[in-house]
């Protein structure tokens, strides 16, 4: 019987995305969505730039006292669900499979082949050259965002963040910035979902079947030889 449940185990198909990723996937979508929202009504009551303001039916919070509220809530998911994601990549190797290695020529091959609309989708397995700068960069951007946010926010409690940034009015571009490349980010990153249904069905089923366990979580397993 053991032996029987272990074989139906082991034939289970192994999908490109693994349940903890896409749980973790979903979930940063929503605390995303809260921090963009909420981040719009607290940056209307101080505005950096007097040309910009963030119409009142896209932002989250009545009042910016309510947007602060939703804006810490959001961040508490995000950075929670950041260290979890990163955790799980950095652990299971799926971010060495994925992302690495990663050349300039290789960018520029891709980036030229975008532009003459050559760039093919089939293979969601395989994340090209863009793809891997993408998601390598808007990791980074959400570091950097969390570090300028706990500055903004508790700047004397974090005075040697806050003194990497040098002004209270640097933090605030730094982060706002950071926000603009996020929300740049997504505008690719659901665009080619449309242009690539798959890939956003992927996301919720798990999508194709890999070969072998390794490829499933991204770790890389050599080969055993067992000696006769």
């Amino acid at each position: 019987m053991a032996q029987a449940t272990a074989s139906s185990k082991r034939s289970l198909p192994r999908r490109l995305h693994p349940l903890p990723l896409r749980i973790m996937h979903w979930i940063n979508a929503v605390a995303i969505f809260i921090m963009i929202g909420s981040g719009w009504k607290i940056y209307n009551d101080d505005v950096l730039f007097s040309f910009l303001r963030f119409p009142d039916s896209i932002v989250i919070g009545k009042w910016a006292q309510y947007g602060l509220q939703w804006h810490f809530f959001g961040m508490w998911i995000f950075v929670l669900n950041g260290i979890a994601y990163l955790t799980y990549g950095i652990v299971t190797g799926r971010f060495w499979q994925k992302l690495f290695p990663i050349s300039v020529r290789e960018v520029l091959v891709t980036v030229g082949e975008a532009l003459r609309f050559r760039l093919r989708h089939d293979d969601l397995t395989h994340y090209n050259a863009v793809q891997k700068v993408l998601y390598l960069g808007v990791m980074l951007v959400g570091i950097l965002i969390v570090i300028s946010g706990l500055a903004l926010w508790k700047p004397v409690q974090f005075s040697e963040l806050a003194s990497l940034f040098g002004s209270f009015q640097s933090i605030r571009l730094v982060h706002f910035f950071c926000m603009a490349a996020i929300v740049g980010f997504i505008v690719v990153h659901v665009s080619l979902a449309v242009l690539v249904p798959q890939s956003l069905v992927a996301m919720v089923t798990g999508g194709p079947a890999l070969k072998d366990e390794a490829a499933s979580n991204g770790s890389i397993v050599p080969e055993m030889k067992t000696p006769r």
